[in-house]
């Protein structure tokens, strides 16, 4: 689950902790994962004599404006406090059991990809003498000494929900993965055909002696440490051979020719990529005794750095540091429980890791290959199944055709809340209908991540072909799909659309469509604003907010924008958009000191409620907390991270905070106020961290139509609602789950409650 790569998210949740930091800083916990009662997160930054420690500058200013030093939690500790959450998903009897397997498997992508940006990050600025101290008060090294007492608790904890938890309830259901020596000899027999004819071949076995020296561990990739003996001499040799990436992780195991061919329905086998490689070493090493093995895999940084200069292309810079990116150092050493530890220290010298980067688990390793387990076809062990329908706005009534979305958002501003509202028949269609309209001249897009055969960069190919003006903005630093969004670039440059790449300095992250139309009355600009990227198959499982609409103010502002991106142009003035670098943040507290103002007139009257993935911006935090001891109150909804503290005495008394996690990850950015009786709301595609604020090309729309105001206030009730399950924080950072009501039945799922609602919703537009 973490933000904007896939269930990453993610995209994107540790265990919970006991009531008093070790002498380490952490913090442990003896409630069980799977605990019938409510669970919560206690993993905290160390303090110095209950305070977390600044700069003396800091701390100064800090005393200026009144507010105490330690009012702000550790961004990467919260980070994995929310892998946490997912694990405890994966922990919860009341989840479907493929879904428990799945969240598993997202838990290790997310701390995969933690590990590859994060914790790179921070080694490297350590290295290069640029670290600072955090917002938190932790010194940089201070920070990883967290981080790894935290993720080391967190991994031995996965593993131990696999291995109690998930992986016995899957063998009762009939699903099972089986080590080598649990096999029949018959099926080993099948298997042993199956490395022959598709494993041998591609096997790569490299040893190490003086001609050989000690091979480079790609990223990810998971290893064996093989260790041989030569039978005449009697010297010990070390070996490495690479588990294909290309090829499935977990080998089913199909039924013999004697056996029924509806056995596996009902018994459904799998066995480790590796354990069928290791079982023939032998052929790897003809003529060596194969004393022992053992798997091993490394985490390397991944992050990327590109120095953007006017003189150079983006994409040729871009694409040279992609070859760069898998020679980054090692973070992070995974290996199995059972090496020894002479083969575990060649491996550790080797490729130079820290002891405190060793993390020693039960095999098997990696655990993203539940996703094979997670995608088998048995309905009863998933969520109930779910279809997008098509927004009432856009439904036809009583006909097979498709709705003229153009005909529609003229009639009225159309609010989509994706998935529950199709992708397909509504943000999709307005593109596919503009690429075959005659009477649409140009359309501008802004791409941020697309799918493999994506229909929104075919609708864009089609329409440049039909002669229409194109402009696509694509953001080719998008992080892990550099590749992806390099070759679409290329695509659409040879299908002659004109392709950019935003403002030097900025992502473009903004969610933008505009499609000019030439229609009697003269020309008429289509608008789409959203929170999430244009791309169907992350919209079928990302739960994100759009607004489709032909106001005039929203076209002006979009014309305005895209000029900037594509163009020079002077800085704008913008009507219903708030446009990060610029005033995103500094409108979004203009609105907080204008709630502060309310309370002030009117006791009672001022509200703030937002709906974001992550908080970490000491700016919006710090007017957040005064506009609390001013006595408005502030719901905020996030998924994520969150660097504030609330419902602390004197600072934060009217602050609660909650998260939401599902099926659907939730991905919608809302920022709602009270406006002293005439509220204000905007969505849009920033979160409130630096990065959105000050180095992204961001924009929030402001809602204007009644009926979408009531529908933006009902979801953040529901989200604030105890009738809900979710996750609640309190002021020393815990995260606590509330998920059964007093009689300890499952409260009920926001986002299944969701679904009913549009489903009745539509129901009602038919019967209209």
């Amino acid at each position: 689950m973490t933000d904007e790569s896939g269930v990453s998210v993610d995209e994107t949740t540790a265990r919970d902790a006991a009531a008093d930091a070790s002498a380490e800083g952490t913090i442990v916990s003896e409630v069980s994962i799977a605990s019938a009662s409510a669970t919560e997160t206690r993993h905290q930054p160390r303090a110095t004599n209950g305070r977390f420690v600044r700069g003396p500058h800091q701390a100064a200013e800090e005393e200026a404006e009144g507010l105490p030093s330690d009012r702000f939690l550790d961004r990467e500790i919260s980070w994995l406090q929310f892998n946490e959450r997912v694990l405890q998903l994966a922990g919860d009897e009341n989840v479907p059991l493929l879904e428990r397997a799945r969240y598993l498997a997202i838990f290790a992508s997310n701390l995969d990809e933690f590990f590859m940006v994060r914790v790179a990050g921070l080694k490297r600025r350590i290295a290069t003498g640029i670290a600072v101290r955090s917002a938190s008060g932790l010194e940089p090294r201070e920070v990883l000494e967290q981080i790894s007492l935290v993720a080391h608790e967190l991994m031995t904890m996965q593993a131990r929900v696999y291995a109690e938890q998930v992986r016995p309830a899957l063998e009762e259901e009939g699903v099972s993965i089986v080590r080598w020596d649990a096999l029949s000899d018959d099926e080993r027999d099948r298997l042993a055909k199956v490395f022959t004819d598709r494993l041998f071949p591609v096997l790569t076995p490299l040893a190490v002696d003086p001609a050989h020296p000690f091979p480079y561990i790609s990223g990810l990739s998971l290893n064996l440490a093989v260790i041989l003996v030569n039978p005449r001499s009697g010297k010990e040799h070390f070996a490495r051979v690479k588990v294909p990436p290309m090829l499935p992780r977990l080998v089913r195991v199909e039924p013999g020719p004697d056996e029924s061919p509806l056995a596996d329905l009902y018994d459904t086998r799998f066995v480790p990529l590796e354990d069928v490689i290791a079982a023939h070493l032998d052929q790897l090493f003809p003529g060596m005794e194969i004393q022992e093995h053992f798997t091993f895999r490394v985490t390397r940084n991944e992050d990327l750095e590109v120095e953007e200069d006017d003189n150079e292309n983006l994409l040729t810079a871009l694409e040279r540091e992609l070859t760069r990116r898998r020679f980054g150092p090692p973070v992070r050493l995974e290996v199995e429980d059972a090496m020894d530890d002479h083969v575990l220290d060649l491996i550790v010298r080797e490729l130079g890791v820290h002891a405190a980067e060793v993390y020693r688990l039960p095999a098997p390793l990696d655990l993203r290959a539940l996703n094979v387990i997670a995608d088998l076809e048995r309905s009863e062990l998933h969520f109930e199944p779910f279809v997008a329908r098509t927004n009432a706005d856009l439904a036809p009534t009583e006909s097979a055709k498709a709705r003229d979305i153009f005909a529609s958002v003229r009639k009225q501003d159309v609010l989509l809340q994706h998935p529950y509202d199709s992708f397909s028949t509504s943000v999709q269609a307005l593109l596919e209908q503009a690429a075959a309209d005659p009477h649409v001249l140009a359309i501008k897009q802004t791409l941020y991540r697309t799918s493999g055969d994506s229909p929104i960069i075919d609708a864009l190919i089609d329409a440049a072909e039909a002669g229409k003006q194109v402009l696509a903005v694509v953001e080719i630093k998008a992080r892990f799909d550099e590749e992806n969004n390099i070759s679409w670039a290329r695509k659409l440059e040879h299908a002659g659309v004109h392709v950019v790449y935003g403002i030097v300095g900025l992502k473009t992250h903004a969610k933008l469509c505009l499609v000019i139309r030439q229609e009697a009355e003269g020309m008429r600009r289509y608008c789409h604003v959203g929170t999430g990227n244009y791309n169907p198959k992350t919209a079928r499982l990302y739960e994100d907010l759009g607004l489709l609409t032909d106001d005039e103010q929203v076209g002006e502002d979009l014309s305005k924008l895209f000029n900037q991106l594509s163009g020079i142009a002077p800085r704008s003035k913008f009507k219903r958009l708030l446009v990060a670098p610029r005033s995103v943040r500094s409108g979004l507290q203009a609105h907080i000191d204008a709630e502060i103002a309310h309370e002030q007139a009117e006791p009672g009257s001022g509200l703030i409620a937002w709906k974001v993935n992550s908080i970490v911006d000491e700016q919006l935090i710090d007017a957040l907390y005064r506009a609390s001891q001013s006595g408005v109150t502030v719901q905020l909804w996030v998924r994520g991270i969150c660097a504030l503290r609330p419902g602390v005495p004197g600072l934060s008394e009217s602050i609660e905070v909650r998260s939401v996690l599902g099926r659907f990850l939730e991905h919608s950015r809302v920022f709602w106020f009270g406006g002293g009786g005439e509220p204000v709301a905007y969505i849009g595609s920033a979160d409130m961290m630096h990065r959105n604020l000050d180095r992204r090309v961001e924009a929030l729309v402001r809602l204007t139509e009644q009926r979408h105001l009531d529908d933006v206030r009902s979801l953040l009730e529901r989200g604030m609602s105890d009738r809900y399950s979710h996750w609640g924080l309190a002021g020393d950072g815990r995260w606590t789950r509330h998920h059964l009501d007093e009689e300890g039945q499952p409260l009920e799922d926001l986002q299944t409650a969701l679904v009913e609602m549009h489903a009745k919703r539509r129901r009602r537009a038919r019967r209209r």
